[in-house]
């Protein structure tokens, strides 16, 4: 009875969460693009980050992992990254007005060359990614590009939230690879193809390896290298940074990650985004619990 009731409240707060997000959506929508991702910004930072515990998570993962950070950029950054995540939404959901932005992104870095090799070659590509700046900058830029680009995603636990959000990212490119049996039968279909394939790979995954990511064990899924290997397809990690006007992006595109095993490819995965978050630590997203449990081995 007593889980029943708890699945019955779980229901009930995730409807009433979609409907604040769904509703603020919908109001930004209405305004000028620019004033749209900045005002989102702002209310995330200000009013929806509070209010959802993501100004105390930040705080939580800084001090896990940077425990000598200045206590004036701790403070800086619990509304940084909140901000930066309310922007990335409502990006999202902006469709055109946020493609051609993000068509306009600069690529730097060893990675496109290595990219346009494998294209060349017709190689299946892996490009992993994380949640830095906005990752779909990323898709959308390659896809203008004439990238056959795909990209798995994982559903999201609030299912009323979910159905509008895949809507969204759908049209900013396809196909869409949803996380299980149909959704991997799919993938696999297009990485044989020769197809590129973006996977976002820095969130705790509870099966995942045990792997170093700011000097702390952090539960990792090894799938972007496996792939690699099974299909015999390049991995390049690839970024989406957001510019100092907030509005602009450049993509990183560092180097292929050489094939080996599982594990080594994915910690140099680790390796390589924990360099970039560093150097922009207000663009990652501090608020996924990414070292869910301390003493995990």
């Amino acid at each position: 009875m007593s889980r029943i009731r708890s699945k019955s409240r779980q229901k009930a707060l995730d409807y009433l969460v979609n409907l604040v997000l769904k509703g603020a959506i919908r109001f930004a929508l209405a305004l000028p693009y620019e004033k749209r991702v900045r005002g989102m910004g702002w209310l995330m930072a200000q009013v929806l980050g509070p209010v959802g515990g993501f100004r105390k998570r930040v705080r939580d993962n800084l001090a896990h992992v940077m425990p000598d950070l200045p206590a004036n950029e701790v403070d800086r950054l619990t509304r940084a990254v909140p901000n930066n995540a309310g922007r990335t939404l409502i990006e999202i959901y902006s469709g055109e007005e946020f493609v051609q932005r993000a068509i306009n992104a600069p690529i730097e870095g060893p990675g496109l060359a290595r990219l346009e090799k494998a294209r060349a070659e017709g190689r299946p590509v892996i490009l992993v990614t994380g949640h830095m700046g906005n990752y779909d900058a990323v898709r959308a830029n390659l896809i203008h590009r004439g990238y056959n680009m795909g990209a798995l995603y994982r559903r999201m636990s609030n299912p009323y939230f979910n159905d509008h959000y895949v809507k969204s990212i759908s049209k900013i490119g396809t196909p869409m690879f949803e996380q299980g049996r149909k959704g991997m039968i799919e993938m696999v279909r297009h990485i044989k193809s020769g197809g590129i394939l973006g996977i976002l790979t820095d969130l705790y995954v509870s099966e995942g390896e045990t792997l170093d990511f700011f000097g702390q064990k952090a539960r990792t899924s090894l799938i972007t290298a496996e792939l690699a290997l099974k299909f015999n397809a390049a991995l390049i990690p690839v970024y989406g940074l957001r510019e100092p006007d907030g509005l602009s992006f450049r993509i990183v595109a560092q180097d292929e990650i050489p094939h080996s095993d599982a594990k080594t490819m994915t910690q140099a995965v680790n390796d390589g985004l924990e360099d970039l978050v560093r150097e922009n630590l207000e663009q990652w997203f501090w608020i996924h619990r990414r070292w869910k449990y301390a003493s995990d081995s």
